[in-house]
């Protein structure tokens, strides 16, 4: 549409208030199924703009979302607000210092993300209304990204089942339109049981649940030179049975995180982890169970979407950063490696230059190297309906993710600027979409050439239940 751009105005005219919702969020960091605060200051900022609020959907207390506007197609743009273990930082400071000791802290920015969204959904909803267009746009916030797949469960609950298209974005170092690339996983843990007995007077009685464990992580590490070279394997051992020595454990378990470039592989390579899991257990006459704890599938594309979305980051320009915001970057890239800010033009395949401490250009079209790429729920969201995101400029060039870097730069005006900026291309996209049914019809049959039949098989399997905590607020 035309005059799609002037919805730019409406963004300008609504951050100040979406600002301070990003930075209440930031003050309050919560990790998986427990953002039970930030839940409801997203309801209650929903609230404030008219929308039409639903809590607790899917069935997850922490999930919230908002609908305006009456007919026409649906627009969903997704947000996010929870955060990461550990991360406690004090905000605006280049030095490393705790707020808490072991404390939460936003180390991926789903502070600005979910800000954000609401941010364009809140500037879509008043454009709709002031046009007198019909159409609907709803802000779905999530929780639990961050290894919790919320997005997953709520697939499954069929919330996104009449949603036309889903728009989203991501915190960078850089701006631009998301490489559509990202791996499918599952995690899962592995329970092994055996039998206990003196470790030194009557071994031969024992059967060790530590040893099997042991056995199943060896086998794996041997698969490795057997499976996709874009696959990857992770785990932690959760419970080593005990810190007796002298006793065999009967019990152990360890959790592994499986990864794999698409759905069909990953599958395939889940049962391949599960039968050494069964070989370990044979080994070591014990037993085992697996406990599928969250799935998120692969990323998929939708090239209208992506050149829709290019072509309002192109005429808007890139972000607009001021002397300050480039010199309080400057300080944060003394705190990094040389490989951290080559490493983050390699990911969005820029040519490095000197003495660039923000982004001030818009990263081509499926540029950056595709192997530098993790897992996310919104990869389930893109099976079933035709997804769109962006990465929006929000700290220093170099700033690793899930750092102490990056949660000290989440209430920076930079943060702001780069959260605004994002705010404006996706709400001129979803505005295009609605004014342009033609734009829609072509993404959803983008989605399924995409797909060509392969059917969406849900990595979390059906009497999965999210890991919600065991006291909820009353």
């Amino acid at each position: 549409m035309k005059n799609a751009d002037t919805v730019w105005d409406v963004v300008e005219a609504k951050r100040d208030g979406f600002i301070a919702l990003s930075d209440r969020i930031w003050d309050m960091p919560e990790t998986n199924y427990e953002e039970y605060g930030s839940a409801e200051e997203h309801a209650r900022q929903l609230d404030v703009e008219g929308f039409r609020v639903e809590r607790g959907i899917a069935g997850l207390p922490t999930a919230v979302m908002g609908e305006a506007g009456e007919g026409g197609p649906v627009i969903a743009i997704l947000g996010e607000f929870d955060a990461l273990p550990g991360m406690s930082q004090e905000a605006g400071i280049a030095e490393q210092r705790e707020v808490k000791a072991n404390g939460n802290g936003h180390g991926c920015g789903h502070n600005m993300l979910g800000a954000g969204s609401m941010l364009a959904a809140a500037a879509v909803k008043e454009f709709l209304a002031a046009n007198g267009l019909k159409g609907r746009v709803r802000y779905y916030g999530c929780p639990a990204e961050e290894g919790g797949s919320s997005k997953g469960f709520m697939v499954r609950a069929g919330v996104f089942d009449d949603v036309d298209i889903a728009i989203s974005w991501h915190p960078a170092a850089f701006a631009g339109v998301n490489n559509p690339v990202s791996l499918a996983c599952n995690e899962i843990n592995f329970h092994f049981t055996g039998r206990s007995s003196h470790a030194s007077a009557t071994p031969h009685l024992g059967r060790s649940a530590l040893d099997a464990v042991e056995l199943m992580n060896v086998g794996v590490n041997y698969m490795r030179e057997h499976m996709p070279s874009t696959a990857r394997i992770h785990y932690a051992v959760t419970d080593t049975g005990g810190s007796a020595p002298n006793v065999v454990q009967a019990r152990a378990t360890v959790r592994y995180l499986i990864r794999a470039r698409n759905l069909p592989e990953l599958l395939s390579l889940v049962e391949r982890v599960k039968k050494v899991a069964q070989g370990a257990a044979l080994m070591t006459e014990t037993s085992v169970r697996s406990e599928v704890i969250s799935g998120d599938a692969n990323l998929v594309g939708n090239v209208p979407l992506e050149e829709l979305m290019f072509a309002n980051l192109q005429r808007l320009g890139p972000p607009v950063f001021d002397d300050a915001d480039r010199a309080m970057a400057r300080k944060f890239q003394q705190t990094m490696s040389s490989e951290d800010i080559s490493s983050s033009y390699a990911r969005f395949g820029l040519k490095p230059k000197k003495d660039q401490p923000l982004c001030d250009e818009i990263f081509p079209l499926y540029a950056g190297d595709s192997t530098i790429v993790g897992s996310t729920d919104v990869g389930s969201v893109s099976w079933v309906v035709p997804t769109v995101q962006m990465r929006g400029a929000t700290y220093a060039i170099g700033t690793p993710g899930h750092s102490w870097q990056l949660v000290a730069q989440g209430k920076l005006p930079a943060a702001h600027k780069g959260m605004e900026h994002a705010a404006k291309v996706m709400a001129s996209t979803a505005i295009e979409l609605i004014g342009n049914p033609a734009l829609i019809d072509a993404a959803k049959a983008d989605l399924r050439g995409r797909l060509d039949g392969t059917p969406f098989v849900n990595p979390i399997p059906n009497d999965v239940q999210p890991p919600l905590p065991e006291r909820q607020p009353q």
